[in-house]
């Protein structure tokens, strides 16, 4: 359990993640879930220092393929993962460090396309044991990302 226990989360919040260059993507808490998920495409898996790595893109932008962010981070794991429709596939797990509710942690975050999905990332149980308290009938608790950011999220021109 983290030290900042019980922090309250609302059901869809902004997430922030600049050590991989994203500042914000919109994110779905889902208690249904077990593991995490984020929208990536163009998986390439690769070996640094005897060790296993995954270099991927993301849109962090929900409807619109603009800003294109590389990553490259160490696998952790591989998993295999049943979908909310029920298919299961064998999903590359990475760690990644996000700002959630004002809070650091570090996730377990697996790897797959959610282009078709609402949200480009997903917030699992794991994730939410670092002391997260979901409130299900409230969003945004902490806080709303600048209005240029969810205009260039609903895709709106600039």
């Amino acid at each position: 359990m983290s030290s900042h226990s019980n922090t309250l989360a609302g059901w869809r919040e902004w997430v922030q993640m600049p050590e991989i260059g994203i500042p914000w993507i919109k994110a779905k808490l889902d208690t249904g879930a077990q593991t995490s998920a984020i929208h990536a495409f163009n998986i390439e898996p690769f070996e640094r220092n005897g060790d296993e790595w995954a270099r991927f893109h993301i849109h962090p932008w929900q409807r619109t393929n603009d800003d294109d962010v590389i990553v490259e981070l160490p696998v952790k794991d591989h998993r295999r993962v049943r979908s909310s429709s029920g298919h299961v596939d064998e999903r590359l797990v990475v760690e990644m460090p996000i700002v959630l509710v004002g809070q650091d942690v570090h996730i377990e975050v697996t790897l797959t396309n959610r282009d078709e999905m609402g949200f480009r990332m997903l917030i699992g149980r794991q994730a939410l044991r670092h002391g997260f308290v979901v409130a299900s009938d409230r969003s945004f608790i902490g806080g709303r990302a600048p209005k240029h950011t969810r205009r260039r999220n609903r895709g709106v021109a600039l």
